[in-house]
Formats: C-alpha cells, structure tokens, sequence
C-alpha cells in the first residue's frame, strides 16, 4: 500500500510552520532577555522569558523531527513526534487545570517573589530605577504593602488629587503587587487563546502524524510480506 502524499507533505509543512514559529518564539525571547529595557522588578515577579527560551527551542526540535519523518517515512521518528506532542498537551491540559484551580496559589507566589525586595531603599541603583518607572507605568506605590515599603517615599509614588488610585496623602495607595496580578489577569484570556490554538495544533499535529505512521507500517508489512 503507497503512503498518501497529501498527508506526507501535509505533515511536513505543518512541522515546517511548527519550526518557523519555534524560532519566532526563541528570537524574540532572547531579544527581550538580552534587551536593556528589561525591568528587573517584572523579571523577578513574571519570570517567562526563560521558560519561552525553552518553549521555542522544544518546538525547534519538534519541528525538525516531524519534518524528516514526514520527508523520510521513518516509523520511529513519527512515533517520536506523536509521543511528544501528546506529551506536551497533556502538560498543557494539567498546567490549564492547575492555572484555574491554583489561580491564588499563583497570586501569593508572585507576592512572595517580590517580598524577597523589601526593604526598596536598600537596592542597587538599577532595582530602584527600574520601580520608580514601574510605579509610574502602573500607577503604584511599593511592591507589597504599599508606601511603607520605603523607607523614604520617591517621587514617582506621588500622584494627583484627582487620581483614582490616589490617596489622601497624595501618594499611589495601590502596591504594585496588585497592579501586576491585575495585568496578569487582564491578558489571561489571550494566554488561553494561545494556549487553545496550541492545543488544536497538536491534536492536528498528532492526528496527521498516527496516519502516516499506520500508512508507513502497511507499506513495509506489504512489502517484506
């Protein structure tokens, strides 16, 4: 029995669209980690762009392997590319489940991450710096309990009277904590579209993988038959 060329090159330029996307992901991650524009305190607090790093380069070697079993018809590397793909969406299935149950788990974890910086005065230069401007992006005061967690309040915690966000005193009563886990909040609806296009993308991945597999297993029964 021939194997299907539809489904062959199918599968290879799905792999093929699967490795471009994976170098899309690592360049624009690494230029982020490498990028003076960092913040230190958004690094500290939402740690992702290591964890991307890792993403683009998991989906690089996928795609890769999908692509020469495809071109190839070689069993073992499909029944490779099927188990990792079904590895990686049932890890994305449970971090799904884990994200919606764990949901304040999450918060007081990135709350704990930016405790570790208290007391803000007693920071290097950069860390500092990279707050005040955090604070004014975000409208914010402190990271964890507020303006207490300077010892002498910046400039850039005061605010004006007219200001939601502002207090009597005149100074941002929101810690950034807050703000930060509002932002995640914010953008969680994109994170799961991504996530539900990245699921159907496997199941597509791994559908079109187990036929070409089954079609490569008849052709070779066939023929030492």
């Amino acid at each position: 029995m021939a194997v299907n060329n539809c489904i062959k090159y199918l599968l290879f330029f799905f792999n093929l669209l699967f490795w471009l996307s994976g170098c899309i992901i690592l360049g624009v991650s690494i230029y982020l980690k490498v990028s003076k524009d960092g913040n230190v305190i958004t690094n500290e607090s939402l740690p992702g762009i290591d964890l991307m790093i890792a993403i683009g380069v998991i989906i690089m070697l996928l795609g890769f392997l999908g692509c020469c079993g495809a071109i190839k018809e070689n069993r073992c590397m499909l029944l490779l590319f099927f188990i990792s793909l079904l590895i990686i969406f049932i890890l994305l299935l449970a971090a799904g489940i884990l994200g919606a149950v764990g949901e304040k788990k999450v918060k007081d974890w990135v709350k704990e991450r930016l405790t570790k910086l208290i007391p803000l005065s007693e920071q290097p230069e950069n860390v500092r710096k990279d707050l005040e401007r955090l604070q004014q992006e975000l409208k914010c005061c402190g990271l964890v309990n507020g303006p207490s967690d300077w010892n002498k309040i910046p400039d850039s915690c005061r605010c004006n009277a007219t200001d939601t966000e502002c207090s009597s005193s005149r100074v941002y009563s929101t810690p950034c904590s807050t703000q930060i886990i509002r932002l995640m909040e914010k953008n969680m609806e994109v994170v799961v579209g991504i996530a539900f296009a990245i699921a159907i993308l496997l199941i597509s991945g791994m559908v079109f993988s187990m036929i070409l597999y089954c079609q490569v297993d008849r052709k070779e029964s066939a023929t030492t038959a």
